[in-house]
């Protein structure tokens, strides 16, 4: 089926339950920033396959928002399909609210479902809806209607990850838990973030894409948990843990009705933006809600010393395979044919060479020359070309070890490339290099720090339409908040750096139908000298992977980015070459020499 038929049988599913616009987002039932087959609606609807996106039919109309992370991709993937593209975030484009106040008409239905929807985000429509003297009905799931061959949810089993991984036991994480809700005035604790209740349980499973999560629900009591999950998933050993600390295992879809029969003696902590409308909904309105972030995003964000060095660890080994690729891309271009695809499925072999290795931490982006302008390029049978001499390479991928997650981009000259090429990737590395280098006061957070990298580009009026960094879940999310390195201010107060956070440092540029160039390595926050003005702060790199001197013009760096380039390359030697062949620790040696 195309997509225009598609479109024409989901129309027909809106006239026969009566609903005039119909909001299909990228969500499952979880708030999850990556979803499973089964919950990939809008993919289906449209033909789009990034990662962000909402997707607004109405009778005649049909409209795809996404960010400036698609722009080309979705551009292109939507061409024919008849769905125009709404540029999120740039002049003169409406928002989808301002799209629906325009559209939605009196008397007239609001479609989507609920469980797809954060509380926050359906209160906003219902909200609009009423002010035109229209609704919202927040029940149908159309997908079911139309989908015919929708695939069916994961079953795969789940696993503990045991302390010598986590660090901290079950116990103890409830424990802290049950102190803020305490400190909340609250007896009940409603959580449906997947990677929360992973955390919260030191459970770990294969039900979303590229994130070893289980789909699941928790309650939490002062004295007991009720888990609401598929229970085939469990084997004993965790189920007789469960019963040790007093987790009870539901059905999954049973969490509806449990939280439908709490009462007005009962004080119920949740987070609103990661919950869905569906589910917050179903809480009797006598019920007394505590409406803040949940706890467990600021506890997982802080690692501790044991997930520490198991991180390091996990680096190292992801550090070898990456280096080992990069040497069998630079000695072997040329010699026999190699794409996107086949590069790619290289580096998932040498991480799979690593013990304890998992699997990807998120989709792998293997962009040659102009797809590299494409943030989130993902090559595709029908995409993929051949890697051939005068252009830049990107891969940015990751790698979920027991020893936690690894996220990094490397762009590398295959043969030699152009000089505006070279330009465009020195200003990258300098970038990088200065905000990895930054000393600051605690109480700066990632809108602080962000122009230090970006200063680089806007001196020469240029930009890059991505935040700089990400924090990093530990065999999680491989984007976790609550930090980042963004300049602009996003709705809740950005969160302040504190030890054993860990962030990504990943300045680009993109030139369309040119080229693409994005450098990231993982840092660690630590703390620096303390004095009369306060505690300052570090960061210490995490990544081990060389910088391709090929692509770079040490003449346009500063004498300080160049001795920090040299710095970061010795480390590299130092911890990679012991574990690698003499031709490549030979290799490795020249292509970290000082600049």
């Amino acid at each position: 089926m195309n997509i225009q038929k598609r479109i024409n049988a989901l129309r027909s599913a809106m006239a026969q339950k009566g609903i005039d616009i119909y909001i299909i987002p990228t969500a499952d039932f979880h708030h999850s920033e990556y979803v499973g087959d089964y919950f990939k609606f809008r993919e289906y609807m449209t033909g789009f396959t990034g990662s962000a996106g909402t997707a607004v039919f109405t009778r005649k109309k049909a409209g795809l928002w996404t960010d400036g992370r698609y722009f080309i991709q979705a551009e292109q993937q939507l061409a024919g399909s008849g769905i125009d593209l709404y540029r999120s975030g740039e002049p003169g484009v409406p928002s989808i609210e301002e799209f629906l106040e325009k559209e939605l008409q009196e008397g007239q239905i609001l479609g989507f479902d609920g469980r797809t929807i954060s509380y926050e985000e359906g209160t906003s429509y219902r909200q609009l809806a009423e002010q035109k003297h229209a609704s919202v009905n927040f029940l149908q799931d159309l997908a079911s209607e139309i989908w015919t061959d929708r695939p069916d949810l994961p079953s795969e089993p789940a696993f503990l990850l045991e302390d010598q991984y986590t660090g901290e036991g079950i116990e103890s994480k409830l424990t802290r838990v049950r102190l803020k809700m305490k400190e909340y005035g609250c007896d009940t604790h409603i959580l449906s973030s997947l990677d929360d209740i992973a955390w919260l349980f030191n459970i770990r499973g294969n039900d979303i894409a590229y994130c070893p999560l289980v789909l699941s629900y928790a309650i939490v009591y002062n004295d007991s948990v009720e888990l609401f999950a598929d229970t085939s998933k469990f084997s004993d050993t965790l189920l007789q843990l469960f019963v040790q600390q007093q987790i009870i295992l539901h059905p999954y879809e049973e969490i509806y009705d449990t939280v439908s029969q709490f009462n007005e003696n009962q004080t119920v902590l949740l987070d609103s933006r990661i919950m869905n409308y569906s589910l917050y909904r179903k809480i009797p309105e006598v019920v007394t809600v505590v409406d803040r972030p949940n706890p467990e995003i600021l506890m997982k964000c802080i690692k501790n010393d044991v997930q520490i060095e198991n991180l390091k660890a996990a680096h190292l080994k992801d550090g070898i395979a990456h280096t080992r690729f990069m040497y069998w891309l630079k000695t072997n271009s040329g010699e026999f044919p190699v794409t996107e695809l086949s590069a790619s499925q290289k580096l998932e072999e040498f991480r799979a060479m690593q013990d304890g290795f998992i699997g990807p931490s998120f989709a792998p982006i293997s962009a040659y020359g102009e797809h590299g302008a494409i943030v989130h390029y993902s090559a595709d049978e029908e995409s993929n070309v051949e890697l051939k001499p005068g252009k830049l390479f990107m891969t940015d991928t990751g790698g979920h070890y027991l020893q936690g997650s690894t996220d990094i981009t490397r762009t590398v000259a295959i043969g030699e490339a152009g000089q505006v090429e070279k330009e465009h990737f020195t200003l990258v590395v300098r970038a990088m290099l200065r905000l990895a280098s930054t000393i600051f006061l605690h109480g700066c957070s990632g809108t602080n720090l962000d122009c230090i990298a970006r200063e680089v580009f806007w001196k020469k009026g240029l930009n890059f339409n991505h935040g700089t960094g990400h924090g990093v879940g530990y065999l999680l999310n491989i984007h976790e908040g609550p930090i980042s390195f963004r300049w602009k201010e996003g709705t809740t107060p950005s969160q302040t750096f504190e030890k054993n956070m860990v962030i990504t440092d990943e300045p680009g540029l993109y030139i369309k139908n040119s080229h693409g160039i994005r450098i990231e390595n993982e840092l660690l926050v630590t703390e620096a000298d303390h004095n009369e003005y306060g505690q300052f702060m570090k960061f210490e790199v995490l990544t081990l992977v060389p910088i391709d001197l090929d692509a770079l013009l040490p003449e346009q760096m500063t004498f300080e980015e160049r001795e920090q380039l040299n710095n970061y390359h010795q480390l590299v030697y130092k911890k990679i070459s012991p574990y690698l062949p003499e031709a490549e620790k030979e290799w490795l040696k020249h292509y970290t020499r000082a600049v």
